[in-house]
C-alpha cells in the first residue's frame, strides 16, 4: 500500500529528528573530548558562563574544535548525499562521490597550489575547487550527446579521467623533493586539522543550496530508479535531471574535497547503510545522508585526533579503515 503524503512528511521529520539529535550529540563529544579538557562543563561555560570559563580552554572550544567539528559535519553531509545521488544516477550500489574523477581534479589543483606556496585558503582550495570543476566539463564532452544517459557511459568516462588524474598526481608528488611533500601527503590522506570559522561558513553557503535543489528532486531520483522508459512516461526530463543532479553533486564534492582533501568511502558506506534501515525512498534518504553522514564523520574525525597517543591521523585513513572493508562486503555480496 502507497504511503500518502502526510505520512511520508511525517516518516522523513521522525527520520530526520532523531539524525539531528544524533548529529547534536556527537558534535558536543567532538567538543567535549580533546587533550587539553574532557567533560561537557568546559563546553557550557565556553557558550553561556564566560566568566567562570578557563580563557584557553574556551578559545580551543570555540576556535579549534567548534570549526572542525561544523567542517566535518559539513563533509560528511556532502560526501554521503553525493554517494547517494551517484548510486541514484548509475544505479549502482556500489558507487560513491569519486567515482567520475571530480576528487582527482581537485586533487590535482590543491597539488599544484602547495607547489606554488599558496596559502591553504582561498589559495589551494580555489585552485582545488577550479580543478574539479574542469574535469566535471571534461566528463561532460566525453559522454557528450544522448549517451549522457547512459549510466556505463558516465561510469568508463569517469573511470578514465580519475585514472589519468592519478596519473598526474603521482607525477607530481614524484617530482617534489622538498617539506611540501609531507603536506601534499597529508592532504591527500583528507585533512581538517586546518578548519577555521570562516573557510566553514563559505562551505557552507556553497553546500545548502545543493543540499536543498537535490531534496526537491529526491521524488525524481525515484523514478529514475524505474528506468528511462518509465521516467519519460511520468513526464521527466531523464536528461534535464540527470545533468542537474551530475552538475549539482560535482559542486558539493569538488567544494568539499578543496576544503578538506580526500575523504574516502564516506559516499559508500553512509547511504547504504541508511538505505538499509530506511528503505529506497530518496525523499527520507536524502535529509537522513544529510545528517547521517555529518554525524559519522564528526566521529570519524574524533577518532583521528584522540586515537594516536600523540599527535593525530588525518581523517581520511579512519573513514578508509571502516569503509574498504565495507567495499569489499558489498562487492562480495553483488557478485553472489
Amino acid at each position: 500500500m502507497p504511503l500518502t503524503r502526510s505520512s511520508i512528511i511525517k516518516r522523513i521529520m521522525f527520520v530526520s529528528l532523531i539524525l539531528f539529535i544524533i548529529l547534536i550529540i556527537v558534535i558536543l563529544a567532538a567538543l567535549a573530548i580533546g587533550s587539553t579538557s574532557t567533560g561537557i562543563k568546559p563546553v557550557y561555560q565556553a557558550f553561556f558562563a564566560h566568566e567562570d570559563a578557563d580563557a584557553m580552554t574556551s578559545a580551543i572550544i570555540l576556535h579549534l574544535r567548534l570549526p572542525r567539528a561544523l567542517l566535518a559535519a559539513l563533509v560528511g553531509a556532502a560526501l554521503s548525499l553525493g554517494g547517494l545521488v551517484f548510486q541514484a544516477i548509475l544505479r549502482n550500489p556500489l558507487a560513491e562521490p569519486y567515482i567520475l574523477g571530480i576528487s582527482g581534479g581537485s586533487a590535482i589543483g590543491a597539488i599544484l597550489g602547495i607547489l606554488m606556496g599558496m596559502s591553504r585558503f582561498p589559495g589551494v582550495s580555489l585552485l582545488s575547487f577550479t580543478g574539479g570543476i574542469i574535469i566535471l566539463f571534461l566528463i561532460v564532452i566525453i559522454s557528450s550527446g544522448h549517451s549522457i544517459l547512459k549510466k556505463d557511459s558516465l561510469l568508463l568516462a569517469g573511470v578514465m579521467v580519475n585514472s589519468f588524474c592519478s596519473a598526474v598526481i603521482m607525477f607530481l608528488i614524484s617530482m617534489t623533493q622538498d617539506s611540501r611533500l609531507h603536506n601534499i601527503m597529508f592532504w591527500l590522506m583528507g585533512d581538517l586539522s586546518l578548519a577555521d570559522i570562516n573557510q566553514t561558513g563559505i562551505l557552507a553557503a556553497i553546500l545548502f543550496p545543493c543540499f536543498i535543489l537535490i531534496f526537491l528532486l529526491s521524488n525524481s531520483m525515484n523514478i529514475l530508479l524505474l528506468g528511462k522508459e518509465m521516467a519519460l512516461t511520468m513526464g521527466i526530463s531523464v536528461k534535464a535531471i540527470t545533468l542537474t543532479l551530475l552538475i549539482t553533486t560535482s559542486l558539493m564534492v569538488s567544494a568539499t574535497v578543496s576544503n578538506c582533501g580526500l575523504v574516502g568511502f564516506v559516499g559508500l558506506v553512509i547511504p547504504h547503510i541508511l538505505r538499509l534501515g530506511l528503505g529506497s525512498d530518496h525523499r527520507v534518504l536524502v535529509p537522513a545522508c544529510i545528517l547521517g553522514g555529518g554525524a559519522y564523520m564528526v566521529i570519524c574525525d574524533l577518532m583521528a585526533r584522540t586515537l594516536p597517543e600523540q599527535g593525530e591521523m588525518p581523517a581520511g585513513v579512519i573513514t578508509a579503515m571502516i569503509g574498504a572493508p565495507l567495499f569489499i562486503l558489498l562487492l562480495k555480496k553483488s557478485k553472489a
